[in-house]
C-alpha cells in the first residue's frame, strides 16, 4: 500500500514537472520574441522541512495564479527553486548561483541579512538584485551596507514580537526568565535576539537570568541526549519561566518531549513559545501537542473569512495532498505559506510593471511600492519591512489543539477582539499540570534540600535572636525580632523557600566565614553589615539602621528638675533683668512722688523705701493705673513693657526647648584610661581598637544584657558601647538609669548574609523593602520594645505624650505658694493684733451660750480676770 502511494506521488510529481516545462516551452514558442517574457524569480528554501514544502507549493501557486489572472502566457515569470538544506553556507551559495547562473531578477527565501551581505560581497555586479526575506521576524535596524539596499523583509519588526512576550510576562509579574533558542548562525538566532528581548523585558521590570542555546539537530551526533542533559541542568535552577524564542519544528517537538519526561511540564512551570513556532500548530500532527499541554504562545492573526484566503486554502490543500499524500490530514497552510504566496505575487507584479527590462533598482522600487490585500493580510512596505502593525492571537495548548484566549497588538495591548476592545483577560489559561492557578515562576533551588541558615546562639541580646531548647520535646526553638523579620520577608517572595535554622556558638565573624566556606548557606540575625565581611559573603538590604553609640549611667538632678524655669536664662541675665526692673520702677517712682510732688514726705529712709516698694508692686501689677500721671513715666513704662514682652517670648521658647530635651545628665566624662564594656562576641572590640583607638586592656567583654547593668553598678566599667538597636533595647529596660551620649558612628545596619552570587540576595532585599514600607518591621520593633514595663512610671508622671506634670513646675509653685502663705499669715497676724479686744469679747460671748462654755468661761475668768469683761 505504501509502495503504491509512493508511485502515485512520483507519477504526480513527474506529471507536474513535465506540464510546467511544457507550458514554459510553449510560452517561449508562442511569444514572437523571447524578450517579451517577464523574467525569472529565484527561490531558496529548505525543501525537506515542513515550512519549506509549504513555501514551495505557495510559490508555484502564486506564479500560476498570476499567469491565469493576466490571461497572457508571455507574462508568466520562470521560477527557479534551490534547496538550502537548512545550512546558512548552503543558502549563500544558492543565492549566488541564482544571481549568476540563472540571472534571476529577484530572489525569495528565508535569507538573513548576513547571508545576503555575504552573497553580494562575492559578486559586486549582482548586489542590487532584490532579495525578499521570508524570515519570521524583521530586524529593526540593518547594518549600514550597500549590499542591503535591495533587501526587503516580508515580516514584522522583531521588537514587536519581543514586546508581546514582555506583555505576557509583565501581566503575570514574572521577574526572571530563561530564553531558549536554536542557533543557526544568523542574526535572528544569535545573541542579538537576546538583546532585543532584554530591552523589552526591562520595560516590565523583568530580566534574563540565564539562557539555553543549542545548535541545529542535524549537527549533533545524539540530539536527544544533548537536549536532555541541558534541560536537567536548568531543572536544578530556581527559575521556572522558559521562553522558546526560535526553533525548528523538529527541535521544538524533541524539546517538549524531553521536558515532559523530566517532569518539567508539571505544575509550577511556565512555557511560552513565539510566533514562528505557534504558527505551525495548524500544520502538524495534533498528537505532538500532547507533550505541550499548558504551553502559552502567540501567533499572527489572519482574517480567514476573506474570499482570497478561502480560495488559497482550498487550492493549497488540494496541491499539498497531491504532492504529500502521507501528510493529507495536516495540509492546512501556515503563515509561512501565506506570506510566501504574497511575496511571490508582489515580485511578479513588480516585474510585470517593469516589463522585464527595467533595472534592479527600479524593480526594487516597484516591489516596495506594491500595495494589495493578500492572503496573509494587507501588503505594504515601509523602511524595507511590513508597514502595518500585526495583531497576535494569544493561544493556550489544550489536548490535541489550542484555544485562542485573547489578542494583543502594539497599539491596544491585550483585548478580546482584533479591534482593540478591552474586556477579557488571561485568567482562563490552563497551565502545565492542568491548573488554572498562575504559577509563581520560581521555586526554591533547594527544594527537598533546605537552606542551612546559621543563627547566633551566643548573642548578648536575646530579643533579636533567642535559641532555646525544650528538653521534654527534644526540640530547639529559634525566636526573636530578627527571625520574625526574616520570616516576614520570606512570605513576600514569589516562590516557596525551604530552610532550617542552625544555632551557631562562635563569633559573628566566624559565622560569616562559615557561609564563605559553604558550611552554611546563609546567616539570619543581628549581623552588622561591615565592609571587611564583604570579602567572604554578600548582604541583603539592611532591615534596621545601625550605628555605634556610647551608653553611660544617668545622674538625676531633682533640684534642677524642680527649678527648671531658672535655667532658661543665665545668672547674668537674671541679674540684669532684676536691675532693669528696679531701675525702671525707681525712675517712675521718682518722677511721680519726688520730682514735682508736694504731698509726698518721707519721714525716714526706711519709710521712703517701703513706700517705693509698695509703689513698685502696684505699678508692676497694674493694679493702680491712676498712680501714673507723668507722661515721662508713661514713656519709661512703655519702653520697659516692650522689652519685657520680647524677653518673655524668648523665655517661653527657651523653657520649651529645655523641657523637650533629656532631664538627666551623663554621670561621667569618659577619660582615656576608663574601662568600657562591649559585646566580646561582635565586631565592636576591633572597632574600638582600630577606629576609636581604645587600648585593648581597657575593653571588657560582656556577654549578656543584664551583665552590663551589674558591671555599671559595681563600677567595673565607666561606659558601654552598643550598636544602636541594642542600645535602644538596653535603655528600654533600664530607662531610669542609662542614656546614650556622644556622637553616633555610622554603620551599615543589620542585614542577612548569603553566599556570593546567590540570587536570594536580590529577592530578599526586595522583600525587606516591602515589609519595611508596609510598616511590618516598625510594628515588630514596637512590640519588642513594649515588652519592657520599667518606663511606665515615667510615662504616668509625664501624664501622657507631650504633656507636663506638676513636678516640672514645683519650684515655681513653691515660691508662689510660699509668698502667698507669708502674705496671708502676715496679714492675719496684723488683723489679730489690731482687733484683739473685739476677738476676745466675741469668743467669750459665744462660749457663754453653751454649758461647757460657761464653765470654761468661769474658769478662765477666775484664772485670768479681765475687768473689761462681764460674765453673763
Amino acid at each position: 500500500m505504501k509502495v503504491s502511494s509512493n508511485l502515485l506521488c512520483l507519477f504526480g510529481t513527474l506529471a507536474f514537472v513535465i506540464s510546467f516545462v511544457h507550458a514554459n516551452h510553449n510560452n517561449a514558442l508562442s511569444c514572437p520574441n523571447s524578450q517579451h517574457l517577464v523574467g525569472a524569480i529565484g527561490g531558496v528554501i529548505e525543501q525537506s522541512s515542513r515550512v519549506g514544502r509549504e513555501q514551495k507549493i505557495a510559490m508555484e501557486m502564486a506564479v500560476n495564479n498570476f499567469c491565469r489572472m493576466n490571461n497572457d502566457t508571455c507574462s508568466c515569470p520562470i521560477l527557479y527553486l534551490k534547496d538550502s538544506q537548512g545550512n546558512p553556507a548552503r543558502s549563500v551559495y544558492e543565492v549566488m548561483d541564482l544571481m549568476e547562473g540563472k540571472e534571476v531578477q529577484a530572489i525569495i527565501g528565508a535569507i538573513s541579512p548576513q547571508e545576503a551581505i555575504l552573497a553580494a560581497e562575492f559578486d559586486k555586479s549582482t548586489k542590487n538584485i532584490p532579495i525578499i526575506s521570508l524570515t519570521p521576524t524583521a530586524i529593526p535596524s540593518l547594518p549600514q551596507s550597500a549590499a542591503l539596499s535591495s533587501f526587503v523583509q516580508m515580516s514584522h519588526d522583531i521588537g514587536i514580537h519581543m514586546q508581546c512576550i514582555a506583555a505576557i510576562l509583565g501581566h503575570f509579574g514574572w521577574r526572571k526568565v530563561t530564553p531558549i533558542y536554536e542557533d543557526h548562525g544568523t542574526f535572528s538566532s544569535s545573541p542579538g535576539l537576546l538583546m532585543h528581548l532584554s530591552d523589552a523585558l526591562h520595560l516590565v521590570d523583568s530580566t534574563i537570568e540565564r539562557h539555553l542555546t543549542f545548535p541545529p539537530l542535524h549537527s549533533l551526533s545524539n540530539p536527544s541526549s544533548f537536549i536532555e542533559e541541558e534541560l536537567k541542568r536548568f531543572k536544578m535552577k530556581e527559575n521556572r519561566v522558559f521562553i522558546l524564542l526560535k526553533s525548528s519544528l523538529r527541535s521544538c517537538i524533541l524539546l517538549f518531549e524531553k521536558a515532559k519526561q523530566l517532569g518539567m511540564m508539571e505544575k509550577g512551570y511556565v512555557w511560552i513559545i513565539s510566533d514562528d513556532i505557534s504558527s505551525l500548530f495548524d500544520s502538524v500532527d495534533p498528537t505532538v501537542l500532547l507533550s505541550m499541554q499548558g504551553v502559552v504562545g502567540f501567533k499572527t492573526k489572519v482574517v480567514e473569512t476573506s474570499e482570497s484566503f478561502k480560495n488559497f486554502k482550498f487550492q493549497f490543500r488540494k496541491k499539498f495532498r497531491t504532492r504529500y499524500p502521507n501528510e493529507d490530514e495536516y495540509s492546512n497552510p501556515s503563515i509561512y505559506a501565506l506570506r510566501t504566496y504574497d511575496a511571490t505575487l508582489a515580485v511578479a507584479k513588480a516585474i510585470q510593471v517593469s516589463k522585464g527590462s527595467g533595472s534592479s533598482m527600479k524593480l526594487l522600487k516597484n516591489i516596495t511600492l506594491t500595495e494589495f490585500d493578500g492572503v496573509s493580510g494587507s501588503i505594504s512596505f515601509k523602511d524595507g519591512k511590513f508597514a502595518q502593525l500585526p495583531t497576535f492571537s494569544i493561544i493556550n495548548v489544550i489536548g490535541k489543539s489550542y484555544s485562542e484566549i485573547n489578542f494583543w497588538s502594539p497599539k491596544f495591548g491585550f483585548s478580546n477582539d482584533m479591534h482593540g476592545n478591552r474586556a477579557a483577560g488571561l485568567d482562563s489559561i490552563i497551565w502545565p499540570g492542568g491548573t488554572q492557578q498562575t504559577p509563581t515562576g520560581q521555586v526554591a533551588r533547594n527544594e527537598g534540600n533546605p537552606l542551612k541558615i546559621g543563627v547566633p546562639a551566643k548573642g548578648a541580646f536575646k530579643q533579636f535572636v533567642n535559641v532555646s531548647y525544650a528538653a521534654d520535646k527534644n526540640e530547639t526553638y529559634v525566636t526573636g525580632f530578627s527571625i520574625q523579620v526574616f520570616i516576614a520577608a520570606v512570605k513576600q517572595l514569589p516562590y516557596s523557600l525551604s530552610y532550617v535554622f542552625i544555632p551557631y556558638y562562635g563569633s559573628y565573624d566566624e559565622m560569616v566565614g562559615e557561609v564563605h566556606n559553604k558550611t552554611l548557606d546563609a546567616v539570619v540575625g543581628d549581623t552588622e553589615i561591615m565592609a571587611d565581611r564583604y570579602e567572604y559573603a554578600q548582604f541583603s538590604q539592611p532591615y534596621m539602621e545601625s550605628g555605634l553609640v556610647m551608653v553611660v549611667p544617668l545622674k538625676q538632678e531633682s533640684m534642677k528638675e524642680g527649678f527648671i524655669f531658672l535655667y532658661a536664662f543665665t545668672t547674668k541675665m537674671w541679674i540684669v533683668l532684676l536691675a532693669m526692673t528696679i531701675g525702671t520702677v525707681s525712675v517712675v517712682w521718682f518722677n511721680e512722688h519726688v520730682h514735682g510732688s508736694e504731698d509726698f514726705k518721707a519721714s525716714s529712709a526706711l519709710d521712703c523705701f517701703s513706700k517705693m516698694l509698695w509703689f513698685s508692686v502696684a505699678v508692676l501689677s497694674l493694679a493702680h493705673r491712676e498712680l501714673i500721671k507723668n507722661n515721662l513715666s508713661r514713656l519709661v513704662l512703655a519702653t520697659w513693657f516692650c522689652v519685657n514682652v520680647i524677653v518673655a517670648a524668648c523665655f517661653t521658647a527657651t523653657l520649651s526647648s529645655i523641657m523637650t530635651v533629656s532631664r538627666f545628665q551623663p554621670s561621667v566624662s569618659l577619660q582615656s584610661n576608663d574601662v568600657v564594656g562591649c559585646n566580646g562576641n561582635s565586631f565592636i572590640v576591633r572597632y574600638l581598637v582600630n577606629v576609636l583607638h581604645f587600648s585593648p586592656e581597657n575593653i571588657r567583654h560582656i556577654n549578656s544584657m543584664d551583665d552590663y547593668d551589674d558591671a555599671f553598678k559595681k563600677g567595673e566599667i565607666a561606659a558601654a558601647f552598643f550598636v544602636t538597636p541594642h542600645a535602644n533595647v538596653f535603655i528600654a529596660k533600664y530607662c531610669h538609669s542609662y542614656e546614650k551620649t556622644g556622637r553616633t558612628h555610622k554603620l551599615g545596619g543589620f542585614g542577612f548574609v548569603f553566599r556570593k552570587g546567590s540570587t536570594l540576595v536580590e529577592d530578599i532585599s526586595e522583600a525587606i523593602l516591602k515589609v519595611t514600607q508596609n510598616g511590618e518591621i516598625d510594628a515588630l520593633e514596637g512590640n519588642m520594645l513594649k515588652s519592657f514595663s520599667n518606663c511606665s512610671q515615667l510615662i504616668q508622671e509625664s501624664d501622657g505624650y507631650g504633656r507636663l506634670g506638676p513636678a516640672t513646675f514645683c519650684g515655681m509653685f513653691m515660691i508662689s505658694g510660699g509668698i502667698s502663705a507669708l502674705v496671708f499669715l502676715t496679714t492675719l497676724g496684723r488683723l489679730i493684733a489690731e482687733n484683739q479686744d473685739w476677738i476676745w469679747k466675741l469668743t467669750l460671748s459665744n462660749l457663754m451660750k453653751r454649758r461647757v462654755g460657761k464653765w470654761v468661761t468661769m474658769l478662765l475668768h477666775n484664772r485670768y480676770p479681765n475687768p473689761g469683761v462681764e460674765l453673763q
